[in-house]
């Protein structure tokens, strides 16, 4: 699949010639960020809170429009590789660049890689009986050959495969499961009279949320209030879509502008399916009985590969390119080459390791962690690349500080999160306000206006930006 794009070069390894089509790129992107977390986590949030997770998959849509008409016109005019070499060419000098290299490759750790691999273990292990560590390992050892050897462009043609057979497989589930409930009506139904089997004594915890099927919630007491929905996902959302490697290097391979802008469109077309196909059978969980067990297996690999894949390739791309080579500038295409492949071989030794920590760390909604994590440490990122395109006047003392406040304020907000647990079921909610009583994606919107204001003003008290960046 990979053998058009040259794999013995820079170009033809991290972004397959710039050859790819509109097919492989949209349905890349879908499967890209579907991940084996994404069905676990968007169907378990969906049987706990109901159907306003949805709204996860539905705010892409139209980012991914921001991203083909806004962003990757500007990326691609620009002839770079990663992102951070974007932001490298605009502001000038190497620590905005070296700051956001370090930034994703550490998100893709512990948040990418680390729950992929720990929801799609569990899976294997509660549906065949396999040995967690074992069944993990040889997954990722296969996943991490053909991403060594192939490059973006293996990459993607697996992607377009992999996403076939995940609509497919969850298509099949998902008619099956409605057949079963009595379709919509008897979803709403079944589900709010629906109870699981364990539940502590005493509270309403474990009883359906009389909003369940609101797609938009209260703006104080809702789990996902609508304010947060619109904008703090926003900026979440283009922090994913559009300023992250793991999505725009499939767009950056594009063989012209309007191959990423429909490969754009046909990811945001597939980005409404999710809320069918995976939240509302989650839902239907609650209510029927465990089955299709195969069929499923072979989607959840499905999604754990394709995600898998794309970590790996976009990880291997920022370490090589926007690290090493400036280590060692004068670093031949063959070295190079044999470093990005080494990078992958090393993540997947950290991926390995990293498993009994999630295992033993892992409690409650693994989707709420997920979301609450990156809005502790994007929203800073989103700013910065936000007014880098959109704002002419931001220089590098105001990226830069802009980032620092940032990613300070965001640790703050992240430490207390991990030393103040989510209160358990029944239990009072003793954390500090600001916790308690501020939502994350309220957060990200604070985080995000407070970052946007840092950089204006010191880019204002500072000198312009030459006119070649």
């Amino acid at each position: 699949s990979s053998r058009r794009a040259s794999r013995s070069t820079v170009g033809g390894y991290f972004l397959a010639g710039r050859s790819m089509t509109w097919f492989p790129i949209g349905a890349s992107l879908m499967s890209s960020n579907v991940g084996s977390s994404l069905f676990i986590g968007l169907a378990g949030q969906a049987a706990i809170g109901g159907l306003a997770v949805g709204g996860y998959e539905w705010n892409a849509t139209w980012v991914l429009i921001a991203l083909g008409w806004l962003f990757v016109p500007v990326y691609i005019s620009s002839g770079v590789v990663t992102l951070p070499e974007y932001l490298g060419k605009r502001f000038g000098g190497q620590r905005i660049r070296i700051y956001t290299s370090v930034l994703s490759l550490i998100l893709y750790v512990f948040t990418k890689l680390s729950a992929d691999i720990f929801s799609g273990a569990l899976f294997i292990q509660v549906s065949l009986g396999w040995d967690l560590y074992l069944s993990t390992g040889i997954l990722l050892l296969i996943t991490a050959a053909y991403t060594v050897t192939g490059g973006i462009a293996a990459v993607i043609y697996t992607d377009s495969l992999q996403t076939i057979i995940m609509v497919g497989g969850a298509l099949a589930l998902m008619f099956i499961s409605f057949a079963k409930v009595g379709w919509y009506e008897g979803l709403v139904e079944q589900y709010m009279s629906a109870t699981p089997s364990v539940a502590v004594a005493n509270t309403t915890c474990h009883l359906p949320r009389n909003d369940s099927f609101h797609m938009f919630r209260d703006a104080v007491s809702g789990d996902l209030p609508w304010p947060g929905m619109v904008f703090g996902l926003t900026i979440l959302s283009t922090w994913v879509w559009c300023t992250d490697q793991v999505i725009v290097q499939r767009s950056l391979s594009a063989k012209s502008l309007s191959h990423a802008k429909g490969g754009s469109v046909l990811g945001g077309y597939l980005k409404i399916l999710p809320t069918f196909l995976v939240a509302m059978p989650g839902m239907m969980s609650r209510i029927l009985f465990p089955g299709l067990r195969g069929l499923m297996l072979a989607v959840i690999l499905a999604a754990l590969m394709s995600s898998l894949t794309s970590v790996f390739n976009s990880s291997s791309t920022l370490f090589t390119l926007d690290l090493y080579h400036k280590v060692r500038p004068r670093a031949s295409e063959l070295e190079l080459m044999i470093v990005g492949r080494a990078v992958i071989v090393v993540l997947v030794a950290v991926s390995l390791l990293w498993i009994p920590v999630i295992q033993a760390s892992n409690s409650g909604q693994l989707f709420d962690y997920l979301q609450s994590v990156a809005s502790c440490l994007v929203p800073p990122v989103s700013a910065v690349f936000v007014l880098a395109i959109f704002w002419p006047r931001a220089n590098e003392q105001g990226a830069f500080w802009g980032l620092v406040v940032g990613l300070a304020a965001g640790l703050a907000r992240m430490i207390l999160e991990f030393l103040y647990r989510h209160p358990a079921c029944g239990q009072e909610d003793l954390r500090p306000a600001v916790l308690a009583r501020v939502h994350y994606l309220y957060f990200a919107m604070i985080l995000f206006s407070v970052s946007s204001i840092v950089i204006v003003v010191v880019s204002l008290a500072t000198a312009p930006i030459s006119e070649e960046h």
